[in-house]
């Protein structure tokens, strides 16, 4: 019976990762995505039958623990942050951006695997650079869709009730269902803003998709987000395909991004990921179409969800980073655990 539910989960999480999109409330979101009919059932004949390689990244992290630097959070840092905005990484797209005495945290999942289940699923490489209760107050928190690896109802449910979340549009009853009271709970569609104070935070467009079961796809939006706390402004991409017209719009209403954080992992096979997710010569274009002063590299090197190695994704950001002539600053690879001020 145990193996039957393991089958399940996969199954779903795969199907999950399709590109054959059905219909959904929200299935005509993607307009710049040429549609291709890749679906689970294509899936599971390239990843046990094909040729394709598909790399161990647990093995990859035991033989070169360096590949995915990690250091320990400076928590007097996080609980008394100095005068500049800073961001630390958790790791995976799980962002704590603090300015002007507020933090907003981005896709919290701090869990040991992203999945439905505590027994299958994505499990993390190393472990979490600390657990919910070690966070320092946290004022809002922004989702990008509701994808297992970006939406977790324990680090959710770990965090304390004062806490707002800005989501895109549908969320609202997961959220409820998790005992979120209803008033903390903003719900945007792409380009709608909320001013609080200091705070502006607004849903701009992604490539993407969303899920949770195989029967509620694209049933609610997906999203990234600006996060502008007076003069400063933090661009988060979420998880997202690539297209050369919506994200030079944020770039274009932004005016200027002083940090952008941004996807480089799970883009292999392209023939399946590409729709969905950037690769890292995307990301460095990403970089750019936003005009981000300085960006930083996520959605790598904690939880193993695609075919590359961490060793070629380390190697593809640098030859990239190379060809587009881009300086340092563009889409870093920084430790987990690490605090940047800019």
């Amino acid at each position: 019976m145990r193996w039957l539910v393991v089958i399940v989960v996969v199954v779903s999480t795969i199907w999950g990762c399709t590109t054959a999109l059905p219909a959904g409330k929200f299935a005509d979101r993607n307009p710049y995505l040429q549609m291709q009919h890749a679906n689970a059932l294509t899936f599971w004949r390239m990843r046990l039958f094909g040729a394709e390689p598909w790399a161990d990244q647990y093995q990859e992290l035991a033989q070169q623990p360096q590949l995915v630097p990690r250091q320990a959070i400076d928590q007097a840092v996080l609980l008394t942050p100095g005068e500049r905005p800073q961001v630390t990484w958790l790791g995976h797209a799980s962002f704590l951006v603090q300015y002007q005495g507020l933090s907003v945290l981005t896709d919290p999942i701090l869990s040991l695997r992203a999945s439905p289940f505590s027994f299958a699923g994505p499990k993390r490489l190393q472990p979490a650079p600390l657990a919910a209760d070690e966070l320092p107050a946290v004022d809002w928190v922004v989702i990008s869709h509701n994808h297992y690896d970006h939406l977790d109802s324990a680090t959710i449910q770990a965090l304390p009730d004062n806490v707002r979340y800005a989501v895109p549009l549908g969320l609202t009853p997961w959220f409820l269902a998790q005992g979120v009271a209803a008033e903390q709970v903003y719900e945007f569609d792409w380009w709608d803003d909320l001013r609080i104070g200091p705070l502006t935070l607004t849903a701009t467009p992604s490539q993407h998709w969303s899920a949770r079961s195989l029967w509620d796809r694209n049933d609610t939006l997906w999203a990234s987000w600006l996060i502008q706390i007076d003069d400063f402004t933090a661009w988060f991409a979420g998880d997202t395909g690539y297209n050369e017209v919506q994200f030079k719009q944020v770039g274009g209403y932004a005016g200027r991004v002083d940090v952008a954080m941004i996807p480089i992992g799970a883009y292999l096979p392209r023939w399946f990921m590409q729709p969905q997710h950037i690769d890292p010569a995307e990301a460095l274009q990403m970089h750019r179409d936003v005009r981000a002063q300085h960006s930083l590299a996520m959605h790598w090197g904690t939880y193993p969800l695609a075919a590359e190695g961490l060793q070629q994704t380390v190697h593809d950001l640098a030859s990239a980073r190379l060809n587009a002539e881009l300086e340092p600053t563009a889409v870093r690879i920084i430790p987990i655990g690490a605090t940047e001020q800019f």
